[in-house]
């Protein structure tokens, strides 16, 4: 039973969030495909992982519903009843219920047209493709009805219900970087770190980074350092969890100075000890630590003439 495939097939109402679980499962790990032909589920069960993967045969979701081809709720119990006779196989199923009434609601809002009722209302496909679906909903292992859920709370039931043991969900990075060189991309968390004092000034540390000890050691003797890491610290370790629960792909941390090659460096190198204490899958980018070292720059928000800014 080790090497078990995973298979969960997914089908339901048109517009009660199919798409959004098949991507939600993606994003934690799951292959997924939508309206296979069903005559060959069979093969793609068959088919090895593909060498992307590294060999890891993922678990596999499949898509269903009224316009996948040749889709008959009665012949697709039986093919998965005897695939379920397949030690090689565990297939469970999930069904997408919702209200009539907000189906049409939704349609009605996205101006698009029931798959079964092209040329009538929305609600004569709705009935016809719940009278379709019936055999299927009284068979689901799982059934789920999306009727009272956001889009946000589709995907939070799922990831709690279908998340992979070990599934890394969020990527956390670090980015240090020199205001005087402008902002980098797509920063959720920004932390200021310029009222740090500033190596630069110091001739013998000038020229050297956030990497070497002696600048951290001129750095965490700032009155304000120890500080304001705890406070940085307790804030990561509030939003982290806050933003894994809710499914947030990415989280990029900006740590920024003037000239981005002392403080910010340290301070990120610091957080990210931290983070991978507290069990946090940490990457940090030093953008302008390769940078010349300019006098100039370190002048530019140097507006009140103090050089330890």
């Amino acid at each position: 039973m080790a090497n078990t495939k995973h298979v969960l097939l997914v089908t339901g109402l048109s517009g009660a969030g199919k798409t959004t679980v098949l991507k939600t499962l993606e994003d934690i790990g799951w292959e997924t495909v939508d309206n296979f032909p069903i005559r060959l589920v069979e093969g793609l069960l068959n088919t090895p992982p593909s060498s992307s993967r590294d060999d890891v045969d993922p678990p596999l979701a499949l898509g269903f519903d009224s316009r996948t081809r040749g889709f008959d709720p009665d012949k697709l119990i039986n093919r998965v009843k005897n695939l379920q006779q397949n030690d090689n196989y565990q297939i469970s199923t999930l069904y997408l219920d919702c209200a009539g009434d907000e189906l049409e609601r939704r349609y009605s809002e996205t101006r698009r047209r029931h798959p079964l009722a092209l040329d009538r209302p929305a609600k004569d496909g709705i009935a016809l493709e719940r009278s379709q679906l019936e055999p299927f909903r009284r068979w689901a292992d799982h059934v789920l009805d999306t009727s009272g859920l956001t889009a946000n709370d589709l995907q939070n039931q799922i990831r709690e219900q279908f998340t992979l043991q070990d599934t890394k969900i969020t990527t956390v990075t670090i980015t240090s970087f020199g205001f005087s060189r402008g902002l980098p991309n797509n920063i959720d968390l920004l932390f200021d770190v310029r009222f740090l004092s500033n190596p630069f000034w110091d001739p013998e540390l000038k020229l050297m980074t956030g990497l070497d000890k002696p600048v951290g050691d001129y750095i965490s003797k700032d009155p304000a350092y120890a500080e304001a890491m705890e406070k940085f610290e307790d804030m990561l370790a509030f939003l982290l969890p806050k933003y894994i629960k809710a499914g947030k792909a990415y989280v990029n941390i900006g740590i920024g100075c003037t000239g981005g090659r002392h403080r910010s460096v340290h301070v990120a190198e610091a957080l990210r000890k931290s983070l991978h204490e507290q069990g946090f899958s940490t990457t940090v980018l030093h953008r302008n630590l390769a940078s010349r070292p300019m006098e100039a720059l370190e002048n530019m928000q140097n507006l009140n003439g103090n050089k330890d800014i």
